[in-house]
C-alpha cells in the first residue's frame, strides 16, 4: 500500500489521464489497447482513473503502443512558473546511512516535487546518540543553517563548529562529515547544489 505522500506525488504526474488521451487520439478502445499490451481492460481502466499506478515494465508496454518514450509521462508541462509546496506532514524522514541502527542524521526533504531542481534542500536531525557521518562528497556546494544545538562540520580535514544560528557555506566536491556535539539533539537546514 503506498503511503499518501507517496500517492500525491504520483497522481501529479497525471499518468492515467495521459494514457486516456493517448488512447483517444488513436481512437482505441480498452479491449482495443488490451490487445496489444498484453494487459487485462480493467486493469488499463484502474490505471486511466488513477485508481492503481502502473509499474515501469507495464507503463513502457502501453508507451511502447503509442511510439513514445516513458518520459512523455514524466515531462512536467513548462508552461507555468515552478511552484513545490511541501506540507510538513507530506515528508518522509529517511536515515543516513540507510539500515542502520543509529544513523548518523535523519534527513526529510523540503523540494521532492520541483523536478529539474538546480539545488536540494533537506531538514535535517542529528540525535543525541547518532555516531558521526561518514566522510562524503557530492555536487559542488552544500549551505548549513543551524536552528537548534551544536553542529561540528569538517570540510577536506578542517572543523568548524556551528551554533544555533551560525551558517556555513562550503565546496561539497571534496570529502565532509558532521558531528553533533553537546548534550543536546541538534537541526538543521541544508541545501546542497550539483
Amino acid at each position: 500500500m503506498l503511503s499518501d505522500t507517496l500517492s500525491n506525488e504520483l497522481q501529479r504526474y497525471a499518468i492515467g489521464p495521459r494514457i486516456k488521451a493517448l488512447r483517444l487520439r488513436k481512437k482505441l478502445g480498452l479491449v482495443q489497447l488490451a490487445g496489444h499490451t498484453g494487459l487485462s481492460p480493467a486493469m488499463l481502466s484502474k490505471i486511466e482513473r488513477g485508481q492503481m499506478f502502473p509499474t515501469l515494465p507495464t507503463l513502457l508496454r502501453i508507451a511502447m503502443v503509442f511510439g513514445v518514450g516513458l518520459d512523455h509521462f514524466f515531462n512536467v508541462d513548462k508552461e507555468e512558473p515552478l511552484i513545490a509546496v511541501v506540507r510538513k506532514r507530506q515528508r518522509l524522514k529517511l536515515p543516513s546511512p540507510p539500515g542502520e541502527k543509529t544513523p548518523a542524521f535523519l534527513f526529510e526533504s523540503l523540494d521532492y516535487p520541483a523536478s529539474d531542481r538546480r539545488m536540494e534542500s533537506f531538514y535535517a536531525e542529528f540525535p543525541v546518540d547518532a555516531p558521526p557521518s561518514e566522510p562524503h562528497q557530492h555536487g559542488s556546494a552544500e549551505f548549513i543553517y543551524v536552528l537548534n544545538g551544536r553542529l561540528i562540520v569538517n570540510v577536506d580535514g578542517k572543523e568548524a563548529a556551528l551554533d544555533t544560528g551560525d551558517a556555513m557555506y562550503f565546496d561539497s566536491s571534496v570529502p565532509h562529515s558532521y558531528r553533533r556535539e553537546g548534550k543536546e539533539m541538534s537541526t538543521a537546514i541544508v541545501v546542497t547544489s550539483s
